[in-house]
């Protein structure tokens, strides 16, 4: 949509509740836009609670600018450059935001602040969700993480949203060439960080899980509800990533690795082999949500979410976050 026209309903509304001072409408306006700003902040921060709270900052700054919105540009576009800024200067007050080496040979880099994203909170305009996969599955939002922080509003801008350089140069106060460079460059460490994956991202993607997929989550939940470590060694593929969130230094890079990890840490021993699971979605990818059950306990207790990346039946990366203390990823507590 080209931002050379005629106001819109929206644009026309917006500009008679800014002068108006009308804060329900206001309100009621640019909540519609919310999914969308919120993964828009959550690909900048690769954090939930840091997308939602960048979120609600970009509505307060919208609010207290809006006599500046004069309908040059669409709403949206309004809104996607305020909140592109807040993400920005989020950044720069925080030092703890950019991956740290995982001072493991191959490991690369962790992003230590990394959390998932629930589904329910993805947009449903489908303009939006025609790349909401593979745009928003944990791969690629590491990868993003490893672009400088201006680099990465250009590249999400520009190769995600698919906005023009002119548009974005506007956006971010910088020169079409400038946009250009950071663009090339931004590619580059995106080929690099994601060899084995497209790069197209303004193509459709597959929004739904393959039979394959559910196949593989169904047999991991079954190993670990059975206390079949064969069994879940049987899923994993040799090469494959594990990282464990947000704990610092757990990330391994072999299927044998990781089951020793498991292993010494007392994966199927007594206090850790009473297990139920829910398959579940978050980042547009398969998980599993695994509950334990402690010794005389009658409650199996929500313990960890576990991300499943699955190419030809397999395993190739697996990435577990703690699911206590987060209800927006609206699992249940208890079992």
């Amino acid at each position: 949509m080209t931002d050379a026209r005629l106001l819109g309903a929206d644009e026309t509304t917006f500009i008679a509740a800014a002068r108006s001072g009308d804060t329900a409408r206001f309100a009621l306006i640019t909540e519609r836009h919310r999914r969308e700003l919120q993964v828009h902040c959550y690909r900048m921060l690769a954090n939930y609670e840091d997308a939602q709270d960048m979120t609600q900052e970009t509505f307060l700054r919208a609010w207290n600018k809006r006599e500046s919105f004069k309908g040059h540009a669409a709403l949206r576009t309004w809104l996607y450059r305020i909140a592109t800024n807040a993400c920005l200067d989020f950044l720069e007050k925080r030092n703890d935001r950019t991956p740290v080496p995982a001072g493991l040979p191959g490991g690369g880099s962790e992003v230590h602040y990394l959390q998932p994203y629930p589904d329910r909170m993805l947009p449903e305009d489908p303009q939006e969700s025609v790349v909401a996969r593979e745009t928003i599955e944990l791969a690629f939002i590491v990868a993003v993480q490893h672009l400088p922080p201006r680099q990465r509003a250009v590249f999400i801008l520009r190769d995600v949203l698919g906005w023009p350089a002119s548009k974005v140069a506007s956006a971010l106060e910088l020169t079409v060439a400038s946009v250009t460079s950071a663009l090339q460059r931004a590619r580059v460490t995106m080929r690099e960080q994601l060899p084995d994956r497209r790069l197209d991202w303004r193509s459709p993607a597959t929004q739904e899980l393959s039979d394959d997929e559910r196949s593989v989550v169904k047999s991991y939940m079954d190993a670990h509800e059975r206390n079949d470590l064969d069994g879940l060694m049987a899923l994993l593929r040799d090469d494959l990533r594990f990282t464990m969130l947000p704990d610092p230094g757990a990330l391994v890079v072999t299927a044998e690795d990781a089951v020793d990890g498991w292993v010494s840490s007392g994966l199927f021993r007594r206090g850790y082999d009473d297990w139920r699971c829910i398959a579940t979605t978050v980042n547009r990818m398969p998980a599993a949500a695994l509950y334990l059950r402690g010794p005389g306990d009658p409650e199996y207790r929500l313990f960890t979410i576990a991300v499943l990346h699955i190419v030809d039946g397999k395993i190739t990366e697996l990435t577990g976050f703690d699911a206590t203390d987060k209800p927006w990823l609206s699992l249940p507590a208890t079992l």
